[in-house]
């Protein structure tokens, strides 16, 4: 083979000969368009049998980038034929020589074992087939540096590290040498990779600029300066909704640059007062959409009711399917698939039935204390409506809970029938209707509970209050006796006085002593129930001024809050105030005033959650 002026074709001088040097070799002999040379060819002495050759030098490779080859494909090399030389491939079995590693940017390559007698038209000659070469730098030493044009050029050179050079075809030892090429490390080439590297950073800053300024929100127009012209113009703009916004910020600008004077202050006026002015279109427009909101959720909600009512009788209809009268003559498939059905359809009766049920409760969170007034009497709106409700629960508790032991029932006797044909199929919803009823009846417990603990207090207060009523009655009983005697006293006075003059001195002090004696008497008959001993008389539970202005900002804000709150809630509001309240100072302070604020349990078994209530207008006639 030889190679002359063009690098692209390599011709085949002697067939015969390239075959017997690939036999040789123990390779397939293949001719450079991929037809084997020899028929008989003996697959068994083939090494890399069936593998295409992985030669840079072979045709139709030119000057582009070879594509990346696989790690685990082994490459084959081939005898070379130059003009002047002949490149022999190394022993395949042999370790390939080792590299050193890549610089960056690397253009040079090192290549050493050359032929005393190599000249650098010979090293043209190999080298030149792979690329462009720039400079080469030959040493008396048998080896030299050589420095291509690209970069991907030097994969190619490194191919031939291993092959064994002869010039021509003398087997002279100065003219014969084995080749070793690796990467060489040249100060050019790394300065011409970092100029590219610094090139892409300014590319990427410029792009990533581009972006930005892309991206970025364009800057606001600049605020014109404050002339006459301009402010009657703004005066207009203020007048007109659509321009509203605008005017308004031009408004801002021009006072915080300070354009208000003496000279203008009455334009300035009435532009404020014209922006005051549209605060009536605003509240106006709240109000209409105040209104549409309204009605859509009125829309919502009997939409809602009309698709439950659906629900309803579709489940209806389900329970009539399931009676005995109509569940005879349904097959064993037909009776699966209605069970699922009629689950699927109470689940989701049930989930849109919560979801009608928090409309309602977000509902009455929302109504005002008036509201609440002009409904419900201040006497009767306390604990007795508290039981009412309590009782209504316990209600809808106990016929979930019997409609849940009905369904468990049910299912035990499909299981007891099918249980010596199949196993049961059904255990994990079991397990799961277990706890429901577990947890409903953990719930009507707690509900059973607080229903007896609020008909006790109910008890009490009674009591307290008939007691109360009783002593109201004695007072003013004792308080009639005491005026009628006081009235006889002094009809017994004025004869005395006509008939003894002399006396008067004497039945003055008597009158003084038994008025002083009537007052002490009913002194201490209305501080009879009201007073104590001063070894009894309790400490007062609001210990400063603190805590007592505590009390009552507690005590508004559970005013407007009838349904209580919980003591998170209540902290959250006063560390806006005062970021130094924490959870267990207002808890004692509730839990010292018990007449004032009252604990309550709201909500159904997971959902339990303790409110704090005011109770202050209950407790002041209790105490």
């Amino acid at each position: 083979m030889s190679m002359d002026s063009s690098p692209m074709s390599l011709p085949l001088s002697d067939p015969n000969a390239w075959a017997t040097a690939m036999n040789n070799l123990g390779m397939a002999p293949m001719s450079m368009t991929g037809q084997p040379l020899m028929s008989d060819f003996d697959q068994g002495l083939g090494m890399m049998t069936g593998i295409a050759p992985m030669n840079p030098m072979m045709p139709c490779l030119g000057m582009v980038p070879p594509p990346p080859l696989p790690h685990d494909l082994p490459i084959v090399k081939e005898i070379i034929h130059c003009k002047s030389c002949t490149l022999f491939p190394p022993n395949p079995n042999l370790p390939s020589p080792a590299i050193r590693e890549r610089p960056p940017g690397c253009k040079t390559v090192f290549v050493g074992g050359l032929p005393e007698n190599a000249t650098e038209a010979l090293i043209v000659e190999v080298f030149g087939q792979l690329g462009e070469i720039i400079a080469i730098r030959k040493s008396k030493k048998n080896f030299c540096h050589i420095r291509f044009v690209e970069e991907f050029t030097v994969d190619r050179a490194l191919f031939l590290s291993g092959y064994r050079m002869r010039l021509g075809s003398s087997t002279d030892k100065k003219d014969t040498g084995r080749l070793h090429v690796d990467f060489a490390q040249a100060r050019d080439d790394l300065y011409e990779w970092e100029c590219r590297q610094r090139m892409y950073a300014r590319e990427e800053r410029h792009r990533r600029r581009m972006e930005e300024d892309r991206f970025r929100p364009p800057s606001p127009p600049p605020i014109v300066h404050y002339s006459d012209h301009e402010c009657s113009q703004l005066g207009d703009k203020i007048k007109d909704e659509a321009e509203f916004a605008e005017a308004v910020h031009v408004l801002l600008t021009w006072v915080e640059r300070g354009e208000v004077n003496r000279r203008n202050a009455n334009n300035f006026y009435s532009m404020i007062q014209s922006s005051n002015s549209h605060i009536r279109q605003l509240m106006s427009q709240k109000a209409a959409h105040e209104k549409e909101l309204e009605a859509a959720k009125d829309k919502f909600k009997t939409a809602l009711s009309g698709i439950l009512a659906q629900f309803e009788q579709i489940v209806s209809v389900f329970h009539a399917a399931s009676k005995q009268k109509a569940w005879d003559h349904f097959s064993k498939a037909q009776r699966k698939n209605l069970d699922v059905w009629r689950k699927q359809a109470e689940e989701i009766r049930n989930m849109q039935n919560e979801e009608l049920m928090g409309i309602r409760r977000e509902e009455e969170m929302e109504m005002s204390d008036d509201d609440m007034e002009d409904k419900h009497d201040p006497d009767d709106s306390g604990p007795v409506a508290q039981v009412e409700a309590l009782k209504e629960e316990n209600d809808s508790l106990r016929c979930q809970l019997d409609a849940y032991r009905n369904e468990v029932e049910l299912l035990k006797q499909e299981q007891g029938k099918n249980q010596e044909h199949t196993p049961p199929q059904h255990s994990e919803e079991d397990t799961i209707r277990q706890q429901q009823l577990t947890f409903l009846q953990q719930a009507l417990q707690g509900m059973q509970k607080q229903l007896l603990k609020m008909c006790e207090e109910m008890k009490q207060r009674e009591a307290e209050l008939e007691k109360s009523v009783e002593d109201k009655q004695q007072l003013e009983s004792q308080v009639q006796s005491l005026k009628e005697g006081l009235e006889s006293l002094k009809k017994t006075r004025t004869p005395q006085l006509e008939t003894s003059p002399r006396d008067d001195r004497g039945s003055e002090e008597s009158a003084d002593q038994v008025n002083e004696a009537t007052a002490l008497e009913v002194v201490s008959c209305s501080q009879e129930k009201e007073s104590l001993p001063p070894e009894k008389i309790p400490s007062s539970p609001v210990h400063s001024e603190r805590e007592a202005l505590l009390v009552g900002i507690i005590s508004t804000f559970l005013h407007v809050h009838p349904f209580g709150a919980s003591i998170e809630y209540i902290c959250s509001y006063l560390q806006q105030l005062d970021s130094k309240i924490n959870i267990g100072q207002v808890g004692a302070l509730l839990g010292r005033l018990p007449c004032t604020f009252r604990q309550e349990l709201t909500g159904v078994g997971a959902s339990l959650e303790k409110r704090w209530k005011f109770c202050g207008f209950e407790g002041i006639k209790t105490t």
